[in-house]
């Protein structure tokens, strides 16, 4: 028999809760009352047709603080049915990758009618995410109770009432059970094994799994930099000029891995279903504003904006902002080489061992200064990037995202460019290099992984005694774990924590041939870093919603790019080494060709 849509029941008493909805306190009845009809009316009516029920019964809001906190589920048939509207892919029982679809649900391997695992709480919680985004308003003028929120036929209504601030939040739920189990497998016990990937997958989502899966894969493939690099700077630790054999193998292995990772990313996400999934319509993201007008494209009415206005603000304000920063990272920097040679003044005339630690002084400090900068830069370039008024999140982001990383990538590596090729000391470009690595891994790991969970841990504690403290006849488990998760840090995604691997690339390609230990630091790093970020999505900040992802997006151009730098710079260095001067005594002619020889071919 065909199930539809309007045959659903969405009056169901109980159910269970998997995203939370929370209102600003001062929200009208009348509108939480229609809020409540959009989302369990049938889809014919314009509704989202899911199960809402509030947090707290009647009796409970007296009892307790009055919080606005609604709970939104689904039954399985209507998650089914959503499967099928999102375009999941799914295996089939003869091992094809196939669109999901109600009617052929028998034919897909591991579907049973009483088997409810065989949509993950991921994909059930962004079917219901997508549901809740595709409110749309029909006949509507404005929110009911606030006429200054205006809508317009078509307009997401999740996306005005979070504008507008009437509602506050939208959160999908932990799954307490399942994350004691994936913790167990994932970090809780300190052992070096695979990252399980797949179980991440199902918990979180593809875009959080193929971060995970990343970092793995990067971790592993810098075991034979660390291995060649141990004994390397072990044996020719004095020599710095004998750096020709390491920087030969960096520039075959800064273009081999990022090749080897686009064959295993392929993989997985082929096996997720994600690398053949269709991509869904992007909707214009909730900053976006203009004059309301027809979509020619979409034949939908929405806000419009001139893209040469946009244009005009990107060049006549945001790129001279952009190259003020760098002037400015660029400023900082000579003032650190004037730090440097007057530490090394004060060693020359003195030569104490006091003043001997103090040479790595001005490094630390500088290396401190490039953390604080990097963090004060990026908030300038959201909110630049914000007032630019793109249309499309994908556009927002490929945006942002090149301003952080011409930044980052000046503000962190152009004192070791300067040091290579235009002082050509190789003594203090180690020691620079060290130091920048070092410093670098350190603070990353207090400031985004020990601070957070310290600061979760006492909001914890403090949640745990109100609630103990409470005589009310509740669902208390319920309602601590709703409490403290609402108050919890939300995850602003993986942008960090790839631009955090994207220098740690760049250290180790660029100048880790005058500093072998970089990768072995890397790797120490990374071990503690893939347990210290797991900590982080488990229990630090709120779930997030999946994504599903079919690549690490723009992250593998921009390692790419890396690597491509990463043969220059090495190609560069060889050129300068004795060694390779010895052979072309005459003629720097000759060992010029044959640099720009090997760069060609790599």
């Amino acid at each position: 028999m065909k199930v539809t849509l309007s045959a659903l029941d969405t009056h169901e008493s109980s159910f269970t809760p998997l995203v939370v909805i929370e209102l600003a306190q001062d929200v009208k009845e009348e509108t939480k009352e229609w809020l409540k009809n959009r989302i369990i009316s049938k889809k014919k009516d314009g509704g989202a047709q899911l199960l809402f029920r509030p947090l707290l019964n009647k009796y409970e809001k007296e009892t307790l603080e009055n919080q606005n906190l609604y709970l939104v589920g689904a039954s399985k048939i209507r998650l089914l049915l959503g499967a099928e509207a999102v375009g999941l892919v799914k295996e089939c029982n003869d091992n094809t990758m196939r669109a999901f679809t109600y009617g052929t649900r028998h034919t897909f391997k591991g579907f049973d009618d009483d088997n409810d695992d065989f949509l993950t709480m991921a994909e059930c919680q962004f079917i219901i995410k997508h549901e809740l985004e595709n409110l749309r308003a029909r006949d509507e003028k404005m929110i009911p109770g606030y006429p200054q929120a205006k809508l317009y036929p078509g307009k997401s209504l999740l996306r005005r009432l979070l504008t507008s601030g009437i509602v506050i939040q939208v959160f999908p739920l932990h799954d307490n059970e399942a994350l004691k189990k994936l913790e167990d497998s994932w970090y809780t016990r300190f052992t070096i094994k695979c990252q399980p990937t797949d179980s991440i997958r199902g918990y979180f989502g593809e875009t959080i799994a193929l971060y995970f899966g990343f970092l793995e894969y990067f971790t592993f493939a810098l075991i034979p930099m660390a291995v060649i690099g141990l004994p390397y700077y072990l044996f020719v630790w004095e020599d710095y000029d004998k750096y020709v054999i390491f920087a030969s193998f960096n520039l075959i292995w800064s273009t081999v891995i990022l090749e080897v990772w686009k064959r295993g990313c392929a993989s997985m996400t082929y096996r997720w279903g994600t690398l053949v999934m269709k991509r869904q319509f992007e909707e214009p993201r909730p900053g976006y504003h203009g004059v309301l007008g027809i979509n020619p494209v979409t034949g939908r009415e929405e806000p419009l904006y001139p893209s040469y206005k946009r244009q005009l603000r990107i060049y006549l304000v945001s790129l001279p902002f952009v190259c003020l920063c760098l002037y400015f990272s660029l400023f900082v920097m000579m003032i650190y080489f004037d730090m440097e040679a007057w530490a090394l003044g004060l060693h020359e005339s003195s030569g104490s061992e006091w003043t001997g630690i103090l040479l790595y002084v001005p490094s630390i400090i500088y290396a401190i200064v490039i953390e604080i900068m990097n963090r004060l830069y990026r908030y300038a370039a959201e909110f630049l990037t914000s007032w630019e008024n793109h249309r499309l999140e994908s556009a927002y982001q490929n945006h942002l995202i090149l301003k952080v990383l011409v930044f980052n990538f000046l503000n962190c590596f152009a004192s070791l460019f300067y040091i290579a090729f235009v002082l050509r000391d190789m003594k203090l470009l180690r020691q620079s290099l060290a130091t920048l690595l070092i410093t670098s891994q350190i603070l990353n790991q207090v400031v985004e992984s020990l601070l957070p969970y310290w600061l979760q841990r006492k909001h914890h504690m403090q949640v745990k005694r109100k609630v103990q403290a409470l005589k009310a006849d509740i669902d208390a488990t319920l309602y601590e774990q709703v409490v403290l998760e609402k108050e919890m840090g939300t995850y602003l995604g993986t942008f960090d924590d790839y631009l955090e691997l994207f220098l740690q690339f760049g250290y180790v390609s660029l100048f880790s041939c005058v500093y072998p230990l970089a990768a072995t630091f890397a790797v120490l790093n990374n071990l503690t870093e893939v347990n210290s970020d797991a900590l982080k999505m488990c229990r630090v900040f709120k779930r997030p919603f999946a994504e599903p992802s079919a690549s690490i997006g723009v992250w593998q151009l921009a390692f790419e790019t890396m690597s491509v730098i990463s043969v220059v710079t090495n190609c560069a260095l060889i050129g300068m080494s004795p060694q390779v001067n010895a052979l072309f005594p005459e003629s720097k002619a000759d060992l010029i060709l044959i640099v720009v020889a090997v760069e060609t071919s790599c």
